[in-house]
């Protein structure tokens, strides 16, 4: 199954980082995209299993954050090992291997799958939430780098 999504706006974006330290830059598309990818991660908790054992923590585990496992890190690498992305966001459970077996199934049970339909739900509405955050946190931090630099040049 592939999926199409057209995005717009990024020279423009891009235009504008760079009015901006590198630093702030990766501030603003962080907090742009924490923000724009929580909902998205509360719909993969409410659709997640939940067990009866104290040890099912499956939905709990369940975040948005730039960090990654170590084994989930070293996957990464491997497949994205000449991509020169700045910031990445990752949304989804943490290392526990049931959230593959929930998600897929295995020989002993069926798929549940939570993170599949979570995006197939909200991707356009997260991707639109994206866009506004971005631009938004843009303009605030730019206004703040503004501000600075006439506090600076005030002070000679």
């Amino acid at each position: 199954m592939t999926v199409s999504v057209k995005l717009e706006g990024f020279s423009e974006l891009e235009k504008e980082l760079e009015r901006l330290t590198k630093a702030a830059g990766k501030g603003v598309l962080r907090r742009s995209l924490k923000k724009a990818a929580q909902p998205m991660a509360d719909l993969m908790q409410g659709m997640a299993p939940r067990g009866e054992s104290a040890e099912d923590k499956l939905a709990e585990s369940i975040a948005v954050s730039t960090k990654l496992s170590k084994r989930q890190a070293t996957q990464h690498r491997r497949m994205f090992r000449n991509d020169k992305a700045s910031v990445e966001m990752f949304v989804g459970p943490g290392p526990d291997p049931a959230a593959w077996n929930q998600e897929f199934g295995n020989v002993n049970h069926g798929a549940q799958p939570f993170v599949r339909p979570a995006w197939d739900q909200d991707k356009d509405a997260m991707l639109d939430r994206l866009g506004k955050d971005l631009w938004s946190e843009l303009e605030k931090s730019i206004k703040r780098a503004e501000r600075k630099a006439a506090r600076q040049a005030a002070k000679g």
